[in-house]
């Protein structure tokens, strides 16, 4: 830019008019703020003279002006200027007149936040540095010249401390005496200045600080209030450095202990100080704090009831007493004094006793026996702002519960939910009494406590509702603030959908006043909560359609007629009217035999909302709520609009509405059908064909389920079929193919082509012909996928069920003589007739077919694997269709034909995991003839027959546990390995995720086989490491209490051990195989499943290092696991991540 203005603004900023200077300093900002300002030498250096001259002009604002003026200029000129100007700037603070140092002060922290890079930042730093340095440590100056510099140089060390590592040593010299000053200023800004420097500083200097600290407080003969600012000291030492401060906790933590427990009456800070620093050392330091938790634990319960200036004799049993508002505000329990501390020692205590909750999962069973009575007393705290840590100290009791227990529901006495349920009764008349208090921030923590417990134990307060129901009709009034309104309705809306309704029919009349009332509420928030809440006591209020033990007509007009205001008052919050229009649906479907008068004016209401975009997936939800109500209500004056509106959204591209409308549709035309015309119909089932993809499964099941309900309807004319075909069924033919296709969808798939066959005109050879036809190969698209194969034969099987026994016959007739055809040239047609012959065969007796399994295992001499395998697959099918018969002949073929065992035995497996799916029985005369032939196959040389033998066996295991298990304990001693791994392979699949009568049986045996894992066998110990991961996967229960014996072993097996690795010598050049890769891989991916499901019982800072540092430094195949590992300690458990050097 041209300077000529510049020069003009300098000369006013010199004027004599301080208008004038102030308008010039103004100008000069917004040229300095400019992008392409640039300045010659010359008017660089009178320009920045004339700042530093600005900065003491006797008119503040101007002042003030100049230094903003100071954060652009120095990214505009030139590394010397910018010394200069600090140096001056230095000088001012040291020597200069009282009234200009602040301004200097505040200059030079401008100047320093504000240089752009490092490198300019260096050459200041070196010529600020000294002179801060000489400031702080001259014994002449004066004190606020001190805290100035220090202020100062805490900046420059937060900032730049890496760039100074040089001087590090010099500065610690020139700091730390400053920590015995007599003036607290001094010593109080030498501590944050240490502190900042502490992050930058090396292992050993950060060593010499501590040692120094440490020195100062072993220093009996100290005054009090340098031992506070030591003890501070060491606190935010700890707050600076995180884990790096864990080596010194041996020497600071009993000496903090001492500190805590020796103080002088009155010394509250020195123990507020010490709590502090323990609470940081818990947070930041868990893995070498782990040996003192226990004493922190006994210190922080003592000092949570510290209280010496007040004695409580009030607060027995007053659960009786009536208590009035309108007693006197000065009672003895509202003790206060000035000058009494000892809260801030409380205070400290319950959040050092939070951080010990956080950090220590594996604890939850002493805190429960320990911790929680004492919480649960001291929710009588008088010093509100305690009481709301000693609140929220007890929430984190119980999200960690929550976290550690994940949902299961435990009958052992051993369990924290077991001791979090013993305390139940104690919280709540504990809490109740809190709701009684006057304070609005009191009542709100004690819902929140009450919220937190319903979440961790939602049927907990089936007893002590009746106790809670005046607080919350308190809490509820008029005068009550809306934050109180708002934690009193999420609370009462949580306890009534976790609860059975009988137990609140006592107290509905009560319950619904205040909620109902609160539904006219101004504040939008509220409301929204309130008409939720109403949901909910609707379905508490009438919980049986069919059956009602409990009067709720006097509900029904106050609760409808408070919904209906809100629902037809356009002019409110999204929020309110989503909530309005849910909550109607609930009272329609649940109140509608009652409000038959009423519907007419409320149906078209929620017709109206369908129109609205903001709100119509909300009323399609409400609308599928209220036609599946057993109350058949009459819907015709809105019917024919609604299924117009609904068959409209199926083109929307909005997903969640498509799909609620697919919903809805369904659940209308099966409790409306009659009043629909095959016309509507017609038009449905064209727009839901364009919505059948392998790109949207979820959609495809749900437009599927919803064509099968059109097609059902006997009143569907023969249009709707035609329809049908035309539309969807070459959507259908094309799904099927799909490789992806799985779960509900496949499902839907095959009620489809059964609901299509049974419909009139349809013909059952031209449906089997095309799904047959689609199993060819296209010369454009190649082969057909094997998953897709699989999914056509099941929709054969279904499809030949649903025509009848004749066409079934002539089926299984067409595919026995596809499979008799020897040319090569139909192996593609004879894979797929062995997979619907298995699909048919398991669902229907084919012994009427002469010698249909003697067909299939011709194909066991195939030479395409994948008719081998498709053949074994159909054989133990067409088995589960008549046991009697064609089990005895695959146990027979198993004991005669060698070569063919391994297919047989995969035809064994079929049969074994079906009859364990089907919870059948088999005969015992059968089961031992099994057995004998699979523990006679434990030590085949092949993997893949050990493998099938293992799952065999684990599935028989689930039928015929008390005969399996002592047969499996029994083979752990085995002298062959093979054995051993079977075996424990075995215990792997027994352990599935639904509940089983071998849980019992397994129960007081697993140890047996889980402590495999200290076998000699690599392959034996990899067995027993997969059992582990899945019992924690899925029965967690089952190894609780084993697992502080199994996880050192488990752990010894993810560290590289080097007699497992060999070199293959391989001519011109070596190989290294790695035996112990697998069981390494497993070994972490079990550890990343008890993080899981166990994460109470395991210490994850003695596993972060050295066991899961060193995997992080292994083979790519193990640090996948190793790095899903450490994502989710980060989460769970940040500090004892950021502990792990």
């Amino acid at each position: 830019m041209a300077n000529s203005p510049i020069s003009g603004i300098l000369e006013k900023m010199t004027g004599k008019d301080k208008d004038y200077r102030y308008m010039a300093t103004s100008d000069l900002l917004n040229e300095l703020n400019k992008e392409g300002f640039k300045l010659d030498n010359d008017l660089e250096l009178r320009l920045t003279n004339i700042v530093l001259q600005q900065l003491h002009d006797a008119a503040g604002d101007v002042s003030g002006l100049a230094i903003k003026c100071l954060a652009p200029l120095v990214k505009k000129i030139h590394e010397a200027q910018v010394i200069e100007i600090t140096d001056k700037l230095c000088d001012k603070l040291l020597n200069g007149k009282d009234q200009h140092r602040d301004i200097a002060s505040i200059a030079l922290k401008t100047i320093l936040s504000e240089v752009p890079t490092s490198f300019i930042a260096q050459p200041v730093l070196v010529s600020v540095s000294p002179k801060l340095i000489g400031g702080i440590t001259s014994p002449a100056m004066k004190t606020d010249i001190k805290c100035e510099c220090l202020d100062i140089f805490c900046d420059i060390l937060h900032k730049f401390g890496n760039l100074m590592t040089s001087d590090h040593e010099k500065m610690l010299g020139a700091l730390l005496p400053q920590l015995s000053s007599n003036q607290a200023s001094v010593r109080k800004k030498t501590v944050s200045c240490i502190a900042s420097l502490a992050s930058s500083l090396s292992d050993d200097l950060l060593a010499k600080v501590t040692t120094e600290v440490v020195r100062l407080l072993q220093n009996k003969g100290a005054k009090s209030e340098m031992t506070r600012t030591n003890i501070q000291m060491i606190g935010a030492l700890s707050r600076a450095v995180g884990y790096r401060f864990g080596p010194h906790l041996g020497g600071t933590v009993p000496i903090l202990i001492q500190y805590c427990m020796n103080a002088s009456e009155n010394d509250e800070e020195l123990r507020e100080y010490s709590l502090q620093a323990l609470e940081s050392f818990l947070l930041r330091c868990p893995r070498d704090i782990s040996s003192y938790c226990n004493e922190i634990l006994h210190l922080a319960l003592e000092y949570l009831s510290y209280d010496p200036n007040f004695t409580d004799n009030m607060e027995e049993d007053t659960d009786d007493e009536v208590h009035v508002d309108e007693e006197d505000d000065d009672s003895t329990n509202e003790y206060t004094d000035d000058e009494d501390a000892s809260w801030k020692v409380r205070r400290a205590a319950a959040k050092c006793l939070a951080a010990l909750i956080v950090s220590r999962p594996e604890m939850l069973s002493i805190l429960y026996n320990k911790a929680c009575p004492k919480l649960v007393d001291r929710f009588k705290e008088r010093e509100e702002n305690v009481k709301m840590d000693v609140f929220n100290t007890f929430i984190e009791l119980l999200r960690q519960t929550g976290n550690v227990t994940n949902g299961q529901v435990d009958a052992d006495k051993l369990s924290p939910r077991w001791s979090l349920k013993q305390e139940v009764p104690k919280v709540v008349k504990s809490i109740n009494r809190q709701l009684r208090e006057k304070s609005i921030k009191t009542k709100i923590g004690a819902f929140s406590v009450l919220k937190e417990l319903v979440v961790v134990l939602p049927d907990c307060l089936a007893d002590h509702i009746g106790l809670l129901i005046p607080g919350i009709e308190k809490a509820c009034e008029i005068s009550s603030t809306s934050n109180l309104k708002i934690e009193a309705l999420i609370f009462t809306r949580l306890v009534l959908a976790s609860h059975s309704p009988a137990v609140f029919h006592p107290y509905i009349k009560a319950i619904s006043a205040p909620v109902i009332s609160a539904v006219g509420e101004r504040y939008y928030k509220v409301t929204a909560e309130a008409l939720r809440v109403c949901g909910e006591l609707v379905q508490v209020v009438r919980p049986n359609i069919k059956v009602s033990d409990f009067d709720f007509k006097p509900y029904v007009y106050p609760i409808y007629n408070a919904i209906m205001s809100r629902l037809t008052n356009q002019d409110q919050d999204q929020e309110v009217k989503e909530c309005a229009i849910s909550c109607m649906g609930l009272v329609v479907s649940t109140f509608g035999d009652h409000l038959t008068v009423e519907l007419s004016a409320c149906l078209p209401v929620l017709v109206d909302r369908m129109g609205n975009e903001i709100t119509r997936l909300t009323a399609v939800k409400a609308f599928a709520v209220i036609a599946s109500s057993q109350l058949h209500l009459d819907l015709s004056c809105v019917l024919e609009h609604v299924i117009v509106e609904l068959t409209a959204f199926l083109r929307k591209a909005n997903r969640s509405l498509r799909q609620a409308t697919l919903g809805t549709l369904n659940t209308l035309i099966v409790a409306y059908g009659d009043k629909i015309g095959s016309v509507a119909y017609e038009v449905i089932i064209v727009e839901l064909s364009t919505l059948i993809s392998d790109s949207d499964l979820h959609m495809t099941a749900l437009a599927l389920e919803l064509c099968c309900t059109l097609m059902s309807d006997r009143r569907s004319s023969p249009t709707v079929g035609l329809t049908v075909r035309n539309k969807v069924l070459p959507q259908a033919l094309v799904l099927v193919k799909s490789s992806l296709l799985q779960g509900q969808a496949l499902l839907a798939l095959q009620k489809f082509f059964a609901t299509l066959v049974s419909s009139a005109n349809t013909s059952f050879d031209a449906l089997l012909e095309s799904l047959l036809s689609t199993a060819k190969p296209s010369p454009q698209s190649g082969g057909i996928a094997k998953q897709a194969l699989f999914s056509i034969a099941q929709c054969v099987a279904v499809l030949c069920l649903a025509a009848g026994d004749h066409e079934c016959s002539s089926t299984v007739k067409m595919l026995t003589e596809v499979l008799k055809d020897d040319s090569t040239t139909s192996s593609a047609k004879q894979h797929l007739a062995l997979l619907c012959l298995g699909e048919i065969g398991r669902r229907k007796d084919l012994s009427s077919h002469a010698h249909v399994e003697n067909i299939v295992i011709g194909s066991f001499q195939s030479p395409f694997e994948e008719i081998k395998s498709a053949a074994s697959y159909a054989l133990g099918n067409i088995a589960v269709g008549n046991l009697p018969k064609y089990l005895p002949f695959i146990l027979n073929q198993i004991d005669n034909q060698q070569k063919k065992q391994y297919l047989l035995l995969h035809s064994l497996k079929e049969v074994i995991v079906r009859q364990s799916v089907d919870k059948a029985e088999f005969q015992d005369a059968s089961v031992e003839k099994i057995l004998n032939l699979l523990f006679n196959h434990c030590e085949s040389e092949e993997e893949g027959v050990r493998n099938v033998v293992a799952e065999c066996l684990g599935k028989i295991a689930l039928i015929k546990p008390s005969k399996l298990v002592p047969a499996l304990k029994e083979r752990t001693t085995s002298p062959a390995a093979f054995t051993r791994a079977t075996v424990a392979v075995a215990v792997k699949y027994s352990i599935v995720e639904r509940p089983e009568k071998v849980d019992l049986v397994l129960y007081p045996e697993i140890s047996s086989f889980l402590m495999l894992i200290k076998d000699q066998d690599r392959h034996v110990r990899r067995a027993a490491v997969l059992a582990l991961s899945t019992a924690g996967h899925n029965k967690p229960n089952l190894i609780k209490g084993l697992l502080t014996e199994l996880l050192p072993l488990l752990y010894d097996q993810t560290v590289i051990k080097k007699e497992l690795i060999r070199t293959v010598d391989l001519g011109p050049f070596k190989h290294t195989v790695d035996d112990g890769l697998e069981l390494r891989k497993a070994a972490f991916e079990c550890v990343d499943t008890l993080l899981d499901n166990c994460l109470d019982q395991l210490n994850p800072s003695s596993f972060i290092v050295p066991y899961l540092k060193s995997g992080l430094d292994d083979h790519y195949d193990v640090k996948m696991p190793c790095h899903l590992i450490l994502s989710k300690l980060a989460d769970k458990c940040p500090s004892a991540v950021l502990a792990g050097e």
